[in-house]
């Protein structure tokens, strides 16, 4: 397929960063002439240069191939998939952390928030919530923005929402060029009763600290606060894209009737 040419990527990347074409030169230690030139196609970038100006950027692996592919060369950093047997020690790490989450919840998601894992207690609570039924979708914000999904248990739906929009948002921002990211916020935004304020970044608004999820079960509301753990220096795309997302309760109800089915769910095996 085609790829963007070099300077249209550079001028996206600088507009995103708020960088001129001068700054980036000097930060980059380019001749603003010879970047004028790479941006034009009247010069060709060396290897060291595109890492340079990368690096500047803060541009994520799948950007930085992107980068290297416009340019003319090969794609840096390699791409697999999750099961891949190179990355097996990595998954042995993620299984550590997730399992260690129990009685809570835990969920390794890619950057299109794709479910790749979960721990048991992610299965036990999605079955309180779905009422035994299975989720529809195997895709976080699917199952948020369906209304045949998890979103018929959240209680305050539109706050949590709202706030998945603003982070894909944000995501889209931040690679201009992911297609599928782009794709996915089209999606979710044409299920029912989506506002249509939110087809729009509101560059004026940011996530809150801590967003809490409520839930209504047949043991009552149950709230949950989240971390993001992810993976330090990647050279993997797939380990770049890769959030171990963390669900702890935000209260002593809602940590008492993880343990309790935690205690059930072993009765059942012993």
């Amino acid at each position: 397929m085609p790829h963007p040419p070099i300077g249209k990527l550079l001028r996206e990347w600088r507009a995103l960063r708020g960088i001129s074409q001068f700054d980036l030169a000097l930060k980059t230690d380019v001749s603003p002439r010879h970047l004028s030139y790479i941006e034009t196609g009247k010069a060709q970038a060396s290897r060291n240069v595109l890492h340079r100006l990368a690096d500047v950027l803060v541009m994520p692996l799948r950007e930085r191939n992107t980068l290297m592919m416009a340019a003319g060369y090969a794609p840096q950093y390699p791409e697999t998939t999750w099961e891949a047997e190179s990355l097996e020690m990595m998954r042995r790490a993620v299984d550590l952390i997730i399992t260690h989450q129990e009685p809570y919840p835990a969920f390794v998601l890619n950057r299109c928030w794709d479910v790749l894992m979960v721990n048991d207690a992610a299965v036990r609570i999605n079955q309180l919530i779905m009422h035994g039924r299975p989720s529809k979708h195997g895709n976080i914000l699917r199952q948020v923005f369906d209304p045949e999904d998890v979103r018929a248990a959240i209680v305050n739906w539109e706050e949590v929402a709202e706030k998945f929009i603003l982070l894909l948002h944000q995501e889209i921002a931040a690679s201009p060029n992911d297609d599928k990211a782009q794709a996915l916020l089209d999606e979710v935004l044409h299920f029912p009763g989506v506002p249509k304020r939110w087809r729009q970044r509101d560059i004026n608004s940011t996530p809150s600290p801590i967003l809490t999820m409520t839930f209504q079960t047949s043991m009552g509301h149950l709230s949950f606060f989240e971390t993001i753990t992810t993976f330090a220096t990647p050279r993997n795309v797939t380990l770049d894209d890769i959030r171990i997302d963390c669900a702890f309760p935000a209260d002593g109800h809602t940590a008492a009737v993880c343990a309790k089915l935690a205690e059930q769910a072993s009765r059942k095996l012993g």
